[in-house]
């Protein structure tokens, strides 16, 4: 047993983050830790990693009880943290940050930059990772930076290494060396915890699991004898159904209509589609496949080479998203903390943004009201923050998306462009937004909904439109197989 975490309980103020944390981690386990935004998870690591220090409760390692009371002390005795933001130097080479810190120097006291280079080479090729020692940290992709943080982790002699989100914006290729690396250093005997919301990445690599609950942890045991659906049921507090529940209604008339649309661009080709009021429209297909794209093209962000856009019958000259915004299209990205929000400005700032002119006279603010009707919104939505003036850099991923959808809202649009709306939120955010989509197609909205999560369409959509190489390849109603969809996602758009 490398680590055990009893009781620890963690207070910020008048706010209890953590009540009652149990935790255990054996040499050449990986261990899960799962639960909700808010359940205690990443204060949990924060102790264990020596950025927090708690209030009572004991942590033993090795046998020994001890108190971190800075990550020096933690990494000291062989404890790391993977952040699911990279931390590097990005201006330094993979070796120069593999040993940032603690640089091997000469008797004289100068850094030996070959020894550098050739220890993280020796490390490099031992663990057999797709880097080189001479690579700047700038140009790698995620998951390369993701996997020199590992190296710098077991260059400075870790036994405990802490995953947060590894995999939240990595492909299925980068996924799965992240996946290899993590069972190479099990089968070496390191502990890992492994935090995640992707419910289908636990029977890949998990031996036992934690699932935390407002702030204390409701279930321990081995990963073989709990079904997924009995852990969001921990995670939660109610059924799997329960969160995917929809009434689905008959669909109203045309919203928007796509005739032989084609982008040489980002080559989609000859792209005719519809999206109906109350309906919400499921789009599936590979990395690649160009969904992302299309929404993209709809929405005016790249140019339209040939075919037409029809907003509500009428053919819209779309060429901006301005253009966009104003024919009652709303585009909710996959990268919202990029292209979704201002993270640096407040709550109010991002939902009032798309429609300014609702609460401003002859140019002035008026922030009063910009406040309360934003306040109104985040109501609506069971937006959880402190107050309108929070900034939205400091929201959980599921509230970050709440204040995008809600800047939507505010504009009052009435065509909604979902692409991977519940990327990096939890299941019980999920529920929530899921909620929110029915309640915006119950009101009338036509919304397309991009996910890569072929479950959720299933449970959601009224009907899945599939691409391939950026063309439609088919089209399935309500009730289909993932294997259907599959099958269309591969196939060739002629066939």
């Amino acid at each position: 047993m490398l680590l055990q975490l009893q009781d620890i309980e963690k207070r910020f103020g008048g706010v209890t983050a953590l009540r009652a944390g149990n935790l255990s981690v054996s040499a050449g386990e990986v261990h899960l830790l799962l639960g909700e935004n808010g359940a205690g998870k990443s204060t949990l690591m924060k102790i264990v990693a020596g950025i927090v220090e708690r209030d009572s409760g004991r942590m033993i390692w090795n046998g020994s009880e001890v108190f971190l009371r800075a990550p020096a002390e933690a990494s000291a005795i062989g404890i790391a943290m993977v952040n699911q933001e990279s931390l590097l130097a990005p201006h330094l080479t993979v070796a120069e940050n593999i040993f940032l810190g603690g640089e091997p120097r000469s008797a004289t006291g100068w850094i030996n930059r070959r020894g550098i280079a050739d220890q993280a080479r020796r490390l490099i090729a031992q663990y057999n990772f797709p880097l080189d020692a001479d690579w700047r940290v700038d140009r790698l992709s995620p998951a390369g930076r993701q996997m020199v943080e590992i190296c710098r982790a077991i260059q400075h002699g870790s036994s405990l290494l802490i995953f947060d989100e590894p995999t939240s914006s990595l492909s299925d290729a980068e996924t799965q060396q992240v996946f290899r690396i993590v069972r190479d250093l099990k089968a070496r005997q390191m502990g890992i915890i492994y935090i995640t919301h992707r419910m289908d990445e636990l029977r890949a690599i998990g031996d036992r699991v934690t699932v935390l609950r407002d702030g204390g942890t409701v279930y321990t045991g081995n990963l073989a004898d709990i079904s997924t659906d009995q852990l969001i049921r921990h995670m939660v507090g109610r059924e799997v159904a329960q969160i995917y529940q929809r009434e689905h209604l008959p669909p109203g008339p045309v919203a928007l209509e796509t005739r032989g649309l084609s982008v040489t661009k980002s080559k989609l080709k000859d792209i005719s589609l519809t999206l109906r009021k109350g309906e919400i429209t499921g789009m599936a297909g590979l990395i690649g496949a160009g969904r992302t794209e299309l929404c993209r093209a709809i929405f005016g962000v790249d140019p339209i080479d040939s075919g037409e856009v029809l907003v509500y019958g009428k053919r819209a000259n779309i060429r901006s998203p301005r253009d966009a915004v104003k024919a009652g299209i709303a585009l909710v990205t996959e990268d919202r903390q990029i292209s979704g929000l201002a993270l640096r400005l407040s709550i109010a700032a991002n939902v009032t943004m798309a429609n300014v002119e609702r609460i401003s006279r002859i140019g002035i603010l008026n922030l009063t009201e910009q406040n309360r009707l934003s306040s109104e919104l985040g109501q609506r939505m069971r937006l959880r923050a402190a107050s309108p003036a929070q900034l939205a850099g400091t929201l959980s991923g599921g509230n970050q998306q709440k204040v995008v959808i809600a800047k939507w809202l505010f504009r009052e649009a009435g065509i909604f462009l979902f692409d991977e709306p519940t990327r990096g939120i939890d299941i019980g955010a999920k529920a929530e937004v899921f909620e929110l989509m029915s309640e915006l197609a119950r009101s009338g909205a036509a919304i397309l909904m991009v996910s890569s999560e072929l479950p959720e369409l299933l449970h959601v959509a009224d009907r899945i439109v599939v691409m391939r190489q950026g063309r439609i390849s088919g089209e399935l109603m309500r009730g289909c197989t993932q294997e259907e969809i599959m099958k269309l996602a591969v196939m060739d758009a002629a066939a």
